[in-house]
């Protein structure tokens, strides 16, 4: 288990489909970071802007100021938004052995494994695009995934990471919308497996 006490900086690399919210949960996770006064940066790298195609975002998380102004080339957490860009890219490219895959799908751990080609580290898998077409009503599986990254990592507390993004949300979204999402994140949180 990736935690903020094991590891000086932990590097997360965002794997979705453009509209699907990596960037956004790559910012909330920086921004939450921040709050409980760590150090941070989140950034993405897009490829052909349209929605549907692939991209990928990065966010640092460190205790000490972060002097790294590069794209994350080893993370030890890939989060992984859309399965489908499984059989796309190489995801596990620059993971050490050790890494924590968190990927959205309805597969097992096991399944997930078996099915995605990936060897090493630890897989955790949570339905997040079902969440969040359950409390959301819309196919966007950035913060189930967030909850989940939360809930595998450890890396911030969850009250933390809700009381953030209820801030950062109320600048543009209903308090319907607020509370959609704040459910979407304490779901996942519970619901991600691990093996």
């Amino acid at each position: 288990m990736v935690t903020a006490a094991s590891k000086s900086m932990i590097e997360i690399r965002w794997h979705a489909r453009a509209g699907q919210g990596a960037v956004t949960a790559a910012k909330l996770t920086a921004e939450a970071a921040l709050a409980a006064g760590m150090h941070f940066q989140a950034f993405p790298e897009y490829g052909p802007e349209r929605t549907g195609a692939p991209i990928q975002a990065f966010t640092r998380l460190s205790q000490e100021p972060i002097f790294i102004h590069a794209n994350v080339e080893q993370p030890s957490v890939v989060v992984i938004l859309d399965p489908t860009l499984l059989g796309l890219i190489d995801v596990t490219t620059g993971v050490p052995d050790d890494g924590v895959y968190i990927i959205n799908t309805e597969w097992t751990p096991a399944e997930a494994r078996k099915n995605s080609g990936i060897k090493n580290g630890t897989i955790h898998t949570v339905d997040a695009s079902g969440i969040a077409m359950e409390t959301i009503k819309r196919p966007i599986p950035n913060t189930p995934m967030l909850g989940a990254l939360i809930s595998v990592t450890h890396i911030l507390e969850l009250e933390i990471v809700i009381e953030d993004m209820k801030k950062s949300f109320a600048k543009k979204f209903s308090q319907a919308i607020i509370d959609a999402n704040v459910e979407a994140v304490e779901r996942s949180y519970k619901e991600v497996k691990g093996e």
